[in-house]
């Protein structure tokens, strides 16, 4: 594992949160979902790959914030977020699928809340790692 490698899908990760903010903007609200979800799985697999020095090879975020919360010892405090958090972790890793393979039209409203919480996520995981 090197920083550069870290670095790497740590700024993609933001990229996507970024572009998915201006499709929310645009109007493109299946492309934002999409890429909200992706974003946060990004992030969360460059935390786990500081750490451990491996990319997880799984793409449910809340399979991702468990081996998070493993990697940095903070298993409770995860598993508190998740709980919390339950349905909105299981709506962004549903946009995963949803927005790549079943015709289904998104609301700007719901599209909203879930970028919101992608980066709320993303904060979270910063907040484990001691950056935030």
């Amino acid at each position: 594992m090197s920083h550069r490698e870290v670095d790497l899908l740590t700024g993609r990760a933001f990229r996507m949160l970024k572009s998915a903010r201006n499709a929310l903007v645009t109007g493109d609200y299946d492309i934002a979902a999409f890429m909200a979800d992706q974003a946060v799985q990004l992030y969360l697999k460059s935390v786990v790959f500081k750490s451990t020095g491996e990319i997880p090879r799984v793409h449910a975020i809340r399979q991702l914030l468990g081996i998070l919360g493993t990697a940095l010892s903070r298993s409770e405090e995860v598993e508190q977020f998740v709980r919390k958090n339950r349905s909105l972790l299981i709506r962004l890793e549903e946009a995963y699928i949803t927005s790549r393979y079943v015709p289904r039209e998104y609301e700007r409203e719901e599209v909203e809340e879930l970028v919101n919480f992608a980066e709320e996520a993303v904060k979270f995981a910063e907040h484990l790692e001691g950056k935030a």
